[in-house]
């Protein structure tokens, strides 16, 4: 237990100091996924918090033993859990863990940039009457005659049939979508699913590629692929893992950009409240096209296209914050309250408002998306971020 504890401490003193590679990140995860209980999880936290230098923390050390119980106690008697399962993800357990490396992510970023210590001042948490839940598998399928299914209330089993494809909803949530064998053009129509915020939803496409669609996003597609092309439009957020075809490239449209691939694992980023559009590869290779605009990425890069139409590519980026929200994570890195914001008005379906100017803050955490809204507020307002909550609205206060 010496060992363990010894290694503990050093992978969560990088970890908050922000100078942790990829590999011991994922290693302080895997320890904190193996432990037995939520009490020997408790123990190995507190003996690595107070192994910190004591310059180090960001809280007064005298509130943070109170602070730590605070957060512990809120998530074991309201445990949470991923929306969408993923076993690949070194981080499982989104109950006690998830919430205090959250905050300590957050504590990194402002010690480090800011060299400020919080003044020794109780942090309130709010439990608003009206809290905001967060969002779950909600969709809308409309199909090639305008017919609508409400996906989240439909019944599991086949939904519809489209010449010979047969629509399917599974037990899991999916919607899967299986081509029968006419080799008929005619028998291929487009069909389209809507998220609305607060929604997400999962599709197999009629090729075999797996599409997970954010809140407030849309795919429209054919219910079988024909011709020497595949091709989809999306808006919003959607994840692709396609199906390798070489004699017929898969391409997914937004607006005027291309995004062309044979067989690979992307997301594609294109909300129209964001000011860029990002397109981040992990697997294969992809091109991406706007007018005479084009460029070709490779695993672990990003394509980030602004409005103005100009392209640049991000070398090393790290995928697994591109992607969290597909694993039922809010991840951040640097991020500004603004863009956490937004994220969080398209998931618990909100508005979201600001009393004077945006504050100028970055910062970086994770927390599971299945939380209420007040639980992710109260996250950030560890580090000082004053909120409240009223019916449908979040108002970040000076």
């Amino acid at each position: 237990m010496s060992e363990l504890y010894a290694r503990l401490d050093y992978l969560f003193s990088t970890y908050y100091n922000g100078t942790a590679t990829r590999a011991e990140r994922d290693e302080l995860f895997e320890i904190i996924n193996s432990s037995a209980t939520d009490a020997e999880l408790a123990s190995l936290i507190h003996h690595a918090w107070d192994k910190l230098d004591d310059n180090g923390p960001l809280f007064d050390r005298s509130k943070s033993e109170d602070m730590l119980t605070q957060i512990l106690r809120t998530n074991i008697e309201q445990p949470v859990a991923a929306p969408v399962k993923n076993n690949n993800l070194p981080w499982r357990r989104l109950g006690v863990a998830a919430s205090f490396l959250f905050l300590v992510g957050f504590g990194a970023y402002i010690y480090n940039q800011k060299k400020q210590v919080v003044t020794k001042k109780s942090i309130v948490k709010t439990h608003p009457k009206n809290d905001a839940l967060p969002g779950g598998n909600k969709a809308i399928l409309t199909l090639a005659n305008g017919k609508t299914i409400t996906l989240d209330s439909a019944q599991n089993g086949l939904l519809a049939q489209q010449g010979t494809t047969r629509i399917n909803k599974t037990r899991n949530g999916q919607l899967v979508y299986e081509a029968g064998n006419n080799s008929d053009a005619q028998a291929s129509v487009i069909n389209t699913i809507s998220t609305p915020r607060g929604g997400q939803y999962q599709l197999v496409l009629s090729d075999g590629s797996k599409v997970c669609l954010n809140s407030a996003s849309s795919i429209s597609f054919p219910t079988r692929f024909t011709g020497k092309t595949r091709e989809v439009t999306i808006t919003g957020e959607a994840y692709f893992e396609v199906a390798k075809n070489p004699q017929m490239p898969f391409r997914v449209k937004s607006d005027n950009t291309t995004v062309e691939v044979l067989g690979t694992h992307f997301n594609v980023m294109a909300y129209n409240d964001e000011a860029e559009m990002k397109t981040t590869l992990l697997e294969g290779s992809v091109k991406i096209s706007n007018g005479t605009v084009n460029g070709i990425l490779k695993p672990g890069q990003q394509a980030v296209l602004n409005k103005a139409g100009r392209l640049k590519v991000l070398d090393d980026v790290d995928v697994d914050d591109e992607i969290a929200w597909k694993d039922g994570i809010f991840q951040f890195r640097d991020a500004g309250i603004d863009a956490i914001m937004r994220q969080a008005a398209r998931w618990y379906d909100v508005e979201v408002t600001y009393e004077g100017k945006v504050p100028q803050r970055e910062f970086t955490g994770r927390i599971s998306r299945n939380v209420k809204a007040s639980q992710l507020m109260n996250m950030l307002g560890y580090a000082g971020v004053k909120f409240k909550i009223e019916a449908k609205r979040i108002t970040i206060q000076q």
